[in-house]
């Protein structure tokens, strides 16, 4: 398909990659894009996938929604599961627990925000744990699981959730949704990249057996390796392991234990351990410092525990925390691992994917790819990564751990300015600041911050203005009348069997 002299517009995309990001690169492209734009993906069986199971946030409903897929099939098809947040063991402290849930914590009643009226009657000695005022943990905590309600008036509506999923099936689950509205799979290994004299952009690869393809635009979801934004056209690397040192990852399933509707994330000496309940299986991971541990020593420490038999040997993956410089140059972007690798702590590794992809649908370009757009990509990419970095770091930073040298050199490195602002800000008054739009928004920060220890010196000073509002009361309200919800819902096993058990 080409387009007629004169005529700039895009007639043919080249997907470069499978896996979860290829077939949701596939998926969303083409029902975005419609029947006008030949879209062709090109994938080999021979190189495997980094998913054995993945944990997702609460916008990859929106992302499925938006593909007009249903809940209950896409949830048969895929194993999955529901997450109503991550459980964290052993971050602040060791032999500590909190819960980072999705939703808010309690129901607001007051313009002053819950949480400072919860500061101050935790300095008084009369408030409950930050915790239980978490519909979300209300429900995870008894393996409960409904959806939320859709009356702002009850508590059932103050949480929300995403997914657990067996990363593959869901991969096989879009290209069949994406081979039905036409987009056409090659197989086999690229051998070689051409540019454009001229232009430098990407003009066609030529695969192992000979066979050529061309495009007029380009999406590298190829992962680690980065085919196109990497080999062929260049684009360096911005390093941030002196922030996340973390390096290698092993990854093993196991037979299926408790089926908890949350992710448990556990640190451990060099690192920490992620378990991902799928209906068949449990996923789990050691994502470990390399300087800090022995691959023979981290493997050992994954089996000892797991909760079930594991079912295959540890799978290594090595990497390197950090983004390309730019993620679209010319006329490829790159979506997923291409794009760089944020280590999996808050589920952000699809969502990354899903964002990449709205970006790109929203500033689609014509074949003379536009820097001006591509500018804006670039720019609106890294704000995005560079505040989940954040995010990410504060796990690391705000630690009280002396066991480990690990913890120790976390605790006292030097973290980015952006993330020191914030952390000033909630340690003296428990304020959350930011200076735009951020994926984790205030209860997720307000979860890490007083789940690892880090207790603001003081409350709000407007706080001691509302006297006439008695927090106490609407504190302990609010936990008594969640845990009454929660006790009222299914078991998780009860729900999924019930509404979309796998065959």
């Amino acid at each position: 398909m080409t387009a007629p002299a004169g005529d700039r517009a895009i007639r043919t995309i080249a997907i470069v990659g499978g896996g979860s990001a290829g077939w949701m690169a596939a998926a969303a492209l083409s029902r975005a894009l419609g029947a006008a734009i030949r879209i062709d993906l090109i994938e080999s069986d021979e190189i495997g996938t980094v998913g054995v199971g993945e944990a997702t946030i609460p916008p990859i409903k929106l992302f499925n929604q938006q593909l007009g897929i249903d809940e209950a099939e896409f949830m048969r098809a895929t194993q999955a599961s529901f997450k109503l947040g991550i459980e964290f063991v052993n971050w602040g402290q060791q032999g500590q627990r909190y819960f980072h849930p999705f939703g808010t914590y309690g129901a607001e009643f007051d313009t002053v925000p819950l949480h400072q009226h919860w500061l101050r009657q935790r300095a008084l000695g009369q408030a409950p744990p930050l915790d239980d005022l978490s519909m979300a943990w209300a429900a995870a905590r008894r393996n409960r699981f409904a959806p939320p309600a859709r009356d702002p008036r009850l508590v059932q509506s103050t949480f929300d959730y995403a997914y657990h999923f067996d990363a593959g099936l869901y991969a096989a689950f879009l290209r069949r949704q994406s081979e039905a509205r036409g987009v056409v799979r090659h197989e086999g290994r690229i051998a070689s990249v051409s540019r454009h004299p001229e232009t430098g952009h990407v003009a066609g690869v030529t695969l192992g057996d000979g066979r050529t393809l061309a495009a007029d635009f380009w999406v590298d979801c190829s992962g680690f390796r980065g085919l196109l934004i990497a080999g062929a056209l260049g684009t360096p690397d911005e390093d941030w392991s002196h922030w996340l040192p973390c390096d290698r990852a092993l990854a093993v399933p196991s037979e299926r234990g408790d089926f908890t509707p949350y992710t448990r994330s556990t640190a451990h000496s060099a690192g920490w351990q992620w378990r991902i309940p799928l209906q068949h299986r449990t996923g789990n991971g050691y994502v470990y410092c390399s300087r800090h541990i022995s691959d023979d020593e981290a493997a050992a420490t994954l089996l000892a525990n797991l909760d079930g038999r594991p079912l295959a040997d540890p799978r290594p993956l090595r990497f390197v925390t950090g983004r390309r410089a730019q993620a679209w140059r010319g006329n490829v972007v790159a979506i997923g691992l291409a794009a760089g690798f944020m280590e999996p702590l808050e589920s952000t590794s699809l969502h990354l994917v899903q964002s990449g992809l709205q970006r790109l649908i929203a500033l689609f370009p014509d074949r003379d790819c536009d820097p001006l757009v591509s500018a804006e990509f670039n720019s609106l990419t890294r704000t995005e990564w560079e505040r989940i970095r954040d995010f990410l770091i504060l796990h690391y930073h705000l630690n009280s751990r002396t066991d480990a040298a690990l913890w120790r050199d976390c605790a006292a490195m030097p973290i980015p300015d952006t993330l020191a602002h914030k952390i000033a800000h909630f340690g003296a008054w428990g304020r959350l600041v930011s200076d735009g739009p951020e994926l984790f928004l205030n209860p997720s920060w307000l979860a890490v911050h007083i789940g690892q220890g880090h207790v603001p010196r003081a409350h709000a000073p407007i706080v001691d203005t509302r006297d006439g509002v008695d927090a106490a009361r609407h504190l302990a309200g609010l936990a008594r009348v969640m845990a009454e919800a929660a006790e009222a819902m299914p078991t998780h096993a009860d729900f999924v069997a019930t509404h979309c058990a796998a065959g």
